[in-house]
Order: C-alpha cells, then structure tokens, then sequence
C-alpha cells in the first residue's frame, strides 16, 4: 500500500495534476472491478459469486480514488491527512459501540473491518476483510515520501533519510508499545519466557492496521530501502521481475493455485457431489482435503518459480505496447 502510494507519486511526473487526479480515481475504479469481478471468482471459483471478497486490492481501489479525489482539491492535504488517518483511527477503539445498524455497518467498511459480512440477500454476501481508510492513510503516506524519488534528488540524501525516519519510526513503536495505552488495541504482557514475552510485544493488528503495526512494519520497510537501493545482483534482478509487474502476478498466481486444487481435489478421490461444501465459501475445496506445511510451502515456491517466465514476458509485452492506454492499467 504504501509502495503504491510512491508509485502514485511518481506518475505525477508524466502527467498534469489534473491529469494525474483522473487517472488516479480511474485506476482505482478499475481495482475495484477487477477485485469484485475477477479476484473473487479466481478466489472462490464460484461463477455465481455468492460471496464477494473485498480484500487488498480493493483497499487499494478506494485509496487511489480518494487520492486522486483530493488532488483534485489540494495536493497539500495529503500528508496531514494520510498522518490524521494513521494515527488518529485507534481512537474509535475507545468509542461507545454506534446503535444503528447502518452507522455500525459503515464504520466496520472505514475503519474497523477484519471480517465484516454484509448480506445482500439469501445467499449473497460480501465480505469486507480490509477497511479502507486506515490503508489509504499509508498510500497517502507514501504519495508524499515520493518526493524524495524524483529524479534531481541526491540518492545519498535520500538513503539517509530513509534510514534514520525507519530507525526512529522503530523507536518510536518501542516506545510507545510498552507504554500498552494507544496505538493497538491488543496489550502486550509479560509471558513465561522471554521469548514469548517479545511475541506478545510485537503482536499487533493488521486487520485493520492498527498504528503500532503500522509504525513497525514501515520501519523496517524504510531501512530496508536504504540499504538495498543500491544493490545488483543476480538476486535482486530475479525479484526486479515480479516487483515491475506485480498486479500480474497477483491476478494470476490465484487462478494457477485454484487450478492446481481442482486437479488435485479430482486426483484425490473426489467427485463432482463434493464440488460444494456446507459453510465453505471456495469450490473444490472439502475441509478434508490440504497438505502439510512443508507440502504448502513446496506448492508455493513452485508456483512463485513458475510464474517468473510469464512475468518477464509481460513485461517486455508492456514495453513493447507503451502507446497503448490501457497498458498502464494493467
């Protein structure tokens, strides 16, 4: 979220403000489609969608909307705002419960969400597993930090600065987790040992992201920045290829995982009577059927190589198609 919200930043580079703005809200509608229509059909292989899966892709739809909308108003506001948003939503933990189902509703979709059901009717739902604002507060974040990526900035500075804000943001999470008064809802306790001691200190909550998560994962992710911006080798450049395209791989990396269910749900002995199960959302999918962890991870690095080819290819077909519109889209 928050590497969208510099790559948002930088397009504003080959665009007007206000070109950027329409692009933005653009995109984000796109997103949106996409996690509706496309995502949730590659999740559940339903094609009747009884449940719409509203998860990252969709937190990220609503933040490029909201971004592009308040270009259009100020680009000023972005970095108060983004901040306001970060800090300031752990405060509704300390908030009476709202009365009306439909205000209740509506602050769960926001703000609160970590798995919020809405029924449309008998059989249809959508599941709100990310709340939007809370997220959009660290795209926004990101959109101002993409400042120090233009072109005419020193990269020594920039290193700089990206290592001590990570440095003093993982002070700052320190600190203020041991204090157990704001920022996560969940407190932290002494355990039997210290290494349980420090699992309960950095339990934080990522649904929705409560500041301290946000504060410990950030900082990490600017250190990490600092120090790997300079950084080619032959492993860098492997990941290069999945990080130029990686709405692609995203998109389709679910449809190649539920491909490889439906094979192995028909190779283990099911059959077409065990396509849908009581209270299971997914199709192909029995409660009885899965692999051990080592197994899982096998299937995932797997998938991960497999999909290198495929990655670069596109990659080189975006090149290629530069003067297409809809290529930026993708």
């Amino acid at each position: 979220m928050f590497l969208s919200g510099v790559s948002a930043g930088l397009s504003r580079h080959k665009r007007s403000p206000a070109q950027t703005s329409t692009f933005l809200i653009k995109r984000g509608l796109w997103l949106v489609a996409v996690e509706v229509l496309v995502i949730t059909l590659g999740l559940s292989f339903n094609p009747l969608y009884n449940m719409l899966f509203l998860q990252v892709i969709w937190a990220i739809g609503c933040s490029m909307i909201i971004l592009g909308l308040l270009l259009k108003l100020s680009g000023k506001q972005v970095l108060p705002l983004g901040l306001l948003l970060i800090a300031g939503h752990d405060a509704l933990n300390y908030m009476q419960p709202v009365k009306s189902p439909f205000g209740a509703g509506l602050l769960q979709v926001l703000f609160t969400a970590r798995f919020y059901i809405l029924p449309l009717s008998g059989n249809h739902f959508i599941v709100f597993l990310y709340a939007t604002l809370p997220w959009t507060g660290i795209m926004l974040l990101g959109y101002a930090v993409s400042a120090i990526y233009q072109p005419n900035y020193a990269p020594q500075r920039r290193r700089a600065q990206l290592l001590y804000s990570g440095l003093g943001l993982l002070a700052f999470f320190v600190l203020l987790r041991f204090t157990n008064t704001y920022g996560e809802p969940q407190h932290w306790s002494v355990q039997r040992s210290a290494m349980r001691t420090f699992l309960s200190f950095i339990n934080v909550s990522k649904y929705p992201p409560s500041l301290l998560y946000t504060c410990l994962t950030l900082s990490f992710a600017l250190i990490f920045l600092a120090l790997t911006e300079s950084v080619n080798n032959a492993w860098s450049r492997i990941l290069t290829v999945y990080g130029k395209v990686p709405f692609f791989y995203y998109v389709l990396h679910f449809f190649i995982i539920h491909a490889i269910t439906v094979i192995v749900f028909y190779a283990s002995g099911y059959t077409s009577k065990d396509i849908a199960s009581p209270n299971e959302p997914f199709l192909f999918r029995p409660a009885t059927l899965g692999f051990s962890l080592s197994i899982v991870y096998l299937i995932w690095l797997s998938i991960v190589a497999a999909l290198y080819q495929p990655c670069r290819w596109y990659i080189g077909y975006k090149q290629r198609h530069q003067n297409q519109w809809w290529v930026s889209y993708l």
